[in-house]
């Protein structure tokens, strides 16, 4: 069956500085991916993003502007009103735990706050797009058109902040029109991948491998990706590796700065008063135009050796060439400002040694041709200049001898353009332009296994005797049902079948099961939970989900030990399969009975437990595994799994 075609596709990357909105208007017969240009505060100037920025009032719970609404004066300077940035990366609780710690004044005060702060730019962010895409609708109205709208997420987020930000950009607004959607779709470097295999696919070769890098303004995600079907219109990628990401990113370069230009002040101000205080003066200065095109500028052929940012309100005849302030400004050196770029330059570097170095071992004697750099700050001529020199052939590294270090078509609009690009693939060929990924995970289900005495595993474990069957089972057994790295498609489930026993008369319908996630490697994952309840540090539960089987045909349970003959307990046997759909950001799930999908609302029920600080664990060898798994397929079980604590 034909896939229906939307009217209007909408690729959204909120960004840590700014957001960027890219869009195809399939209503009017055009397959182009364009981008929202014009925004509120920029007349008919043309601006690619919009910054991520928000202003209250004090004591109100409303926004009195946003992006470039609040670059203003008056709503920067305003004594009664407080400016919000830099705040995507708090929806993470660990982030925010450890920007509290630094910065007590100035953190978010609550994840309720941050939450609050997403709802409201996302909020004037919807309001936007429908503002400038209503009126380029053909024959259908924006409340009535069908409106697909595409997320992008870093690789940082676990399922459980994914499945919170998409809860919060529908209370926004998104997807409350009857024929509005919203999903969660590439992470950031592979919109990234999906958009450069697009735009530039003639620089690529069959079996290519790329590694793309999207840095941005507050994190860097990699995805290592081989190209294939190169001799027709629709070249696809296969992820090679599982994609990650660090905190690196422009916003620290500011943040960097703004601390360096405070130091500089706070010592001039000793010596003579300045007329604001230099935090707010050096807070100014990080801000503004002047020095937000010399960072953008640095390293190009522009790059002045000497830049000034004038002191609001400092009088003329104030001079301090200690601290080089003359004539109401404060100059800076080239120098100082490349030793900024360079901790950000150290940390990315870093994080591709480390991927290439994954990629040696994982697949030994591929050579990765293509560094691929997207993002604001992959779009910095010294970033791009100190790599292309770092990583010059190979850079030490035996798989990149001959790796080419290139810029991403619109690196600033890659990944949202990437989005919108990758739906248009699939609409097009029926099929997207990343047709495999790499598990980011390994996802099981606890569950009870029958005991077996001469296996090891069992020895010491709490044991359940079945009141149905007489059977001694081992409790509290994990289930892997997909192992991390393992290659998945866009479009398929994992399936994960289960069988419920119960007493006529019972009259429960929903039974509960606890989804498992571990981010170690395969030779490591727990077989079980200790004695006291608890995983190991590399396995924790993810969610658990309630399968709600009210709407089940009961005719189809299965009646077991019905004769007066029977030996054993009469019972109902109910057999069903949970369906996993692991994105390459977020997991969903489905409940089937009998062959079909049942069609309730909410038939699965999933409560996402709080989100676990784990440091993700370094590749390691599989021979170093003393203990011995349990072999199971990837991504079907083979038979029925025994759930903990209900009777089969």
């Amino acid at each position: 069956m034909e896939e229906r075609r939307p009217d209007v596709i909408v690729g959204i990357d909120f960004g840590m500085t700014a957001t960027g909105v890219s869009y195809a208007n399939l209503s009017i017969g055009s397959e182009s991916v364009r981008w929202i240009q014009k925004w509120p505060g920029r007349g008919q100037s043309n601006e690619n993003k919009v910054p991520t920025i928000l202003v209250y009032p004090h004591h109100q719970q409303n926004p009195s502007s946003w992006g470039f609404l609040s670059e203003t004066v008056a709503e920067q300077n305003a004594p009664d009103k407080e400016y919000k940035d830099w705040f995507k990366t708090f929806l993470d609780p660990a982030r925010l735990g450890q920007k509290q710690a630094e910065d007590p004044v100035y953190s978010p005060r609550s994840l309720e706050e941050v939450e609050r702060l997403y709802e409201d730019y996302h909020r004037l962010l919807y309001k936007h797009i429908e503002f400038k895409l209503s009126v380029e609708l053909s024959i259908v109205s924006w409340h009535s058109a069908s409106v697909e709208f595409i997320f992008s997420v870093p690789t940082t987020w676990p399922p459980q902040i994914v499945e919170k930000y998409r809860e919060i950009v529908k209370r926004a607004g998104f997807a409350q029109c009857k024929n509005h959607t919203l999903s969660i779709g590439l992470t950031e470097a592979e919109a990234a991948a999906v958009h450069t295999s697009l735009e530039a696919s003639g620089i690529f070769q069959e079996k290519d491998i790329l590694l793309v890098c999207d840095a941005g303004g507050g994190t860097t995600d990699l995805s290592v990706l081989e190209v294939s079907d190169t001799s027709t219109n629709a070249l696809s990628l296969k992820q090679l590796d599982v994609v990650f990401g660090a905190t690196i990113g422009s916003a620290a370069i500011d943040y960097d700065f703004e601390a360096y230009a405070r130091s500089r002040l706070e010592l001039a101000n000793l010596t003579s008063p300045l007329p604001m205080s230099p935090e707010q003066v050096a807070w100014e200065m990080m801000k503004s135009r002047d020095f937000q095109n010399t960072k953008c500028e640095h390293g190009g052929p522009d790059d002045a050796p000497v830049f000034s940012l004038p002191i609001s309100k400092l009088d003329p005849a104030y001079v301090n060439q200690t601290m080089g302030i003359e004539y109401g400004e404060m100059k800076f050196t080239r120098e100082e400002l490349q030793r900024l770029f360079d901790k950000q330059v150290q940390k990315l570097v870093g994080l591709i040694d480390t991927q290439l170095q994954n990629m040696q071992k994982k697949h030994p004697g591929q050579q990765v041709n293509h560094l691929i750099l997207a993002g604001g700050l992959g779009h910095s001529p010294y970033v791009q200049d100190q790599l292309r020199a770092r990583f010059l052939k190979g850079g030490g590294h035996s798989n990149a001898a001959n790796i080419q270090v290139r810029v991403a078509p619109d690196p600033q609009l890659a990944v949202c353009k990437g989005l919108v690009g990758d739906r248009l693939r699939r609409l097009k060929f029926g099929k997207p332009v990343l047709m495999y990924r790499c598990c980011r995970a390994s996802y099981g289900t606890i569950c009870k296994e029958l005991y077996n005495k001469n296996n090891p595993l069992h020895n010491g474990r709490s044991m359940y005797k079945d009141p149905m069957n007489g059977k001694l089972y081992v409790t509290q057994s994990i289930a892997w049902f997909i192992r991390k790295g393992k290659p998945i498609t866009s479009d398929e489930s994992i399936t994960h079948s289960f069988h419920r026993k119960m007493t006529p008369g019972d009259p429960r319908r929903a039974f509960p099961t606890s989804i498992v996630e571990s981010y170690a490697d395969e030779p490591f994952l727990p077989h079980h939970m200790d004695a006291g309840g608890k995983f190991s540090p590399d396995a924790h539960v993810l969610c658990e989900i309630e399968s709600d089987l009210s709407g089940a045909d009961e005719s189809k349970f299965k009646e077991k030990n019905k004769r007066f003959w029977s030996i054993g307990k009469h019972y109902f046997r109910i057999d069903y399969e949970i369906k996993v759909l692991i994105g390459p950001a977020d997991v969903r799930f489905e409940l089937w009975f009998n062959g079909q999908k049942l069609s309730k609302d909410q038939p699965i029920k999933v409560d996402w437990q709080a989100p676990q600080i784990i440091e993700l664990p370094a590749p390691l060898e599989a021979e170093n595994r003393v203990s011995e798994m349990p072999t199971s397929p990837a991504h079907t079980t083979n038979g029925p799994a025994e759930m903990n604590g209900m009777q089969q």
